[in-house]
Formats: structure tokens, C-alpha cells, sequence
């Protein structure tokens, strides 16, 4: 039986940090035993809020490829490719703008949401308001049965489904409706106790050196209530405990909890404890990222081989669709 095909893709924002592992990188490396895998570097999705200096796109894009190849993306198991370098993406985006309602994009809550968020870009755009249809034509060029998402992107699946059924029932049956796959994501904040952002400059990337680690996790926020060294604190709404019940044993985080509910450790302690599980869980990641970094060439062959087999399914499922429409 033909396994299930899943897509999902990433937008070139510089390296990934462990938000961005933890959250969805971690899991698509799972997904390559049980799925029929694409995954992709949405450099078009990119130019949806950064089109007005669209200079880093390139070099981000090459950095992502090597973080998802460090990370496990194989590409014996999956295709990773450049959603620009399929062009039949775009297309499928035209004929979808066509019937597809404004208020149907205008009632997609990140679309406000990203406008109040950013006042310092022009989001008034087309592009902008337009980016869910180009993420439809993403998911069903390649007749994707399962897409992992979040709960947030929940809407824009929702969304593209809506757009498989209208085309489904304008013309003829061409597109399955994909099923969400909710991913169990990790509650992992930033060094500074907000959420992990780029922005915020409170990340940990996945190829920080081990002393670079150390320097950023041994300040870290940890519960505010504890003030002094002999005060209990609660593992329950530390930060750093969140990163013990990922990289840590069992019974580290056993010790971690007692010590800090009881004050028999300090934070600085509690912190020493994490490093020892942290720092080997991530440095394969790390080695493997500087050896793809000195190769380029390596890096440039896996994308351009990538997006020539996501073409091929691309240019099918495309003409099948425009002999539907009559095109």
C-alpha cells in the first residue's frame, strides 16, 4: 500500500533555532519513515513581508538547507527543494486567485494579526493578503494527504481545503483535501523567558558552538519568584525546566525538580544539569552542519535535484488541472 504523501515547507529567515527544531524540523525528520516526504524553502512566501529588500532571501535559503540537512532531512527518504525553482507553483497560484473570495483571505486571523504586529512594513499588498492561496497551490501541486501544522496555522489549511472543494466542484475532481497532522510542540521559550524569536535576539541556533550555549543558557530567566539561593522555587513555571523535560533523563529531571522545590540546588546548578544532557544532544546537529557548510557545492546539488523531482509531480498535477478548467 502506497504510503501517504506529506508536504510542508519553511521560510528562509536566517539559521532555525531549537523553536524552530522543536517545533516542526524534529518532527518532519520523524515523518520520513512513515511518509512519502516534501518538504521545501518558501523563498516566494519570504517576499510576502520582506519584498522590499529581498537581498538575504538567497543566503538564508542556503543556510535553511543546511539546517534541515544537518537536522535529518535525507534525501534519499524525502525531496527538499526551492519553492521558487518550481515555478508550477505559481501558476496553480494564478488559477486559484481566480475564484478564490476576498473575504475568504480578509477573515484569516494572521492576516491583521501580522499587520498589527509589524507597523514597520507595508503589508497592504496583494502579496500579502494573497499568501494563503500561494500556500494552497503549495499543498495540492503535490496532492498532499497530511500536512503537519500548528495550531495557529489550523485556518490556512482550513482554507486550502475550501479551495480544493470549489475547484473539485467548478470543473472536476482533481485535488484531495489534505488532513491537518498535529504535532506535539514543546513549550520552549527564549533565553529571556518570552517566546523564542529571531527578533527578540533570545534564541539558541542549532549550530551554536558549545560555549556559545553556555553563555546563553547560564543567564537565562528562570522562576521569578525565586530571589535568593535558599528560597524553594516552582520547576512548574521555570523556563529552563521546559528544557530539561527535552534534553534531560528521566531522573535528571527528577533531581533538577526536588532540588529546586526544596532549595537543595541553585538555578546556576539546576542550569550545569541541563548543560550536560543539552550540549551532546546537540552537537552531531552541530558537526554535521560545519561539514555541509564547507561543501556547498554538496548543499546546491541536493536543492537542484530536489526541485527537479518536485517538478515533474508539479507539471502533472498542473496539467491536470488546466485540462479540468479547459485551458
Amino acid at each position: 500500500m502506497a504510503r501517504q504523501r506529506v508536504l510542508s515547507g519553511m521560510r528562509p529567515t536566517g539559521r532555525l533555532h531549537l523553536g524552530n527544531y522543536l517545533g516542526a524540523l524534529d518532527n518532519w525528520v520523524k515523518f520520513q519513515d512513515e511518509y512519502e516526504c516534501y518538504f521545501f524553502i518558501a523563498d516566494w512566501h519570504a517576499l510576502t513581508t520582506d519584498y522590499a529588500d529581498p537581498r538575504e532571501i538567497r543566503a538564508n535559503t542556503r543556510e535553511l538547507a543546511i539546517d534541515m540537512l544537518a537536522a535529518g532531512i535525507d534525501p534519499a527518504r524525502s525531496t527538499l527543494f526551492v519553492q521558487s525553482a518550481v515555478p508550477e507553483h505559481a501558476e496553480l497560484h494564478l488559477l486559484f486567485s481566480m475564484f478564490t473570495p476576498v473575504p475568504w483571505l480578509e477573515r484569516v486571523p494572521t492576516y491583521k494579526e501580522k499587520q498589527q504586529e509589524d507597523t514597520t512594513k507595508d503589508l497592504s499588498t496583494y502579496g500579502f493578503l494573497g499568501y494563503p492561496v500561494l500556500m494552497a497551490a503549495d499543498i495540492l501541486i503535490y496532492k498532499a494527504q497530511v500536512v503537519p501544522v500548528g495550531l495557529d496555522q489550523v485556518p490556512h489549511l482550513e482554507l486550502t481545503r475550501e479551495i480544493a472543494r470549489r475547484f473539485n466542484a467548478l470543473y472536476r475532481p482533481v485535488f484531495p483535501e489534505p488532513q491537518a497532522k498535529h504535532t506535539e510542540v514543546p513549550k520552549l521559550l527564549g533565553t529571556d523567558g518570552q517566546k523564542m524569536s529571531k527578533t527578540r535576539g533570545n534564541t539558541i541556533e542549532l549550530g551554536d558552538a558549545p560555549e556559545t550555549i553556555t553563555a546563553k543558557v547560564k543567564p537565562m530567566m528562570t522562576d521569578p519568584a525565586r530571589k535568593r539561593r535558599s528560597d524553594p522555587g516552582n520547576p512548574d513555571v521555570c523556563p529552563v525546566f521546559d528544557y530539561h523535560k527535552v534534553f534531560s533523563t528521566p531522573a535528571t529531571q527528577a533531581e533538577a525538580a526536588h532540588g529546586c522545590r526544596t532549595a537543595g540546588i541553585g538555578c546556576l546548578d539546576c542550569k550545569g544539569m541541563l548543560l550536560r544532557h543539552m550540549l551532546p544532544a546537540l552537537a552531531p546537529i552541530r558537526e554535521r552542519r560545519l561539514e555541509l557548510a564547507r561543501d556547498p557545492g554538496r548543499v546546491e546539488e541536493v536543492l537542484r535535484e530536489g526541485s527537479k523531482q518536485a517538478q515533474q509531480v508539479a507539471a502533472a498535477t498542473l496539467a491536470e488541472a488546466r485540462e479540468a478548467m479547459g485551458l
